[in-house]
């Protein structure tokens, strides 16, 4: 499968009102706590609103609501992968991306045999603290060399003007939170990253 370059990541179903008219194409709906109601909400509008924009949805995490409510992607980290029914996503047809973040979640990753993986954090990165230390160019280098052809995403600390060194070094799609949704003006900032990516995903 072939995923759009630009990945934003929002913590709210209202940024996707907000930044989905700029031409985001991929976005994963990732939201921390709150109740399953409000979640379970949040993922239905966040369905239709990119459904309208012709846009890909990924579900972060609530894999069960996502089948509940006919979500075709989600995403899993190291520790969903102990609970969840990956058959059973499978068997609904919903695509599966996973976190990586070490040679052995990385191998553990692929015996599910994932749509895309993701490596992180490429960079340093303030959105939370992270156990792990930045990954750097290299890493996403031999991740692509031991993956192809399934698409990685790089994630973590990332900026457009890092952005070809993240496209040089393998990543398919760079996923991009708070370079986004932290900045003066994010809707002019979706855009520039937009613009960027698929500048450079063409070459």
């Amino acid at each position: 499968m072939k995923l759009d370059p630009f990945y934003l990541i929002v913590d709210d179903v209202s940024w996707l009102r907000r930044l989905l008219p700029m031409g985001v194409r991929l976005v994963q709906l990732r939201i921390k706590d709150r109740s399953d109601p409000e979640i379970r909400e949040q993922v239905v509008t966040a369905r239709s609103l990119c459904a309208r924009a012709g846009a890909c949805l990924i579900v972060n995490d609530y894999w069960r609501i996502a089948l509940d409510e006919g979500c075709d992607f989600v995403h899993l980290g190291q520790s969903d992968l102990d609970e969840a029914d990956v058959p059973a996503l499978k068997k609904a047809g919903v695509r599966i991306g996973i976190s990586t973040h070490s040679p052995d979640e990385l191998e553990r990753a692929l015996t599910f045999k994932p749509d895309y993986i993701a490596l992180g954090p490429v960079y340093p990165t303030t959105l939370k603290v992270m156990p792990w230390a930045p990954q750097g160019l290299a890493r996403v280098a031999e991740w692509k060399r031991l993956i192809a052809p399934i698409p990685l995403v790089a994630i973590g600390g990332l900026t457009v003007e890092r952005l070809p060194g993240i496209f040089r070094a393998g990543a398919d799609s760079a996923a991009v939170v708070s370079d986004v949704i932290r900045h003066a003006t994010p809707e002019t900032r979706a855009r520039e990253w937009i613009e960027a990516t698929r500048s450079m995903a063409a070459k």
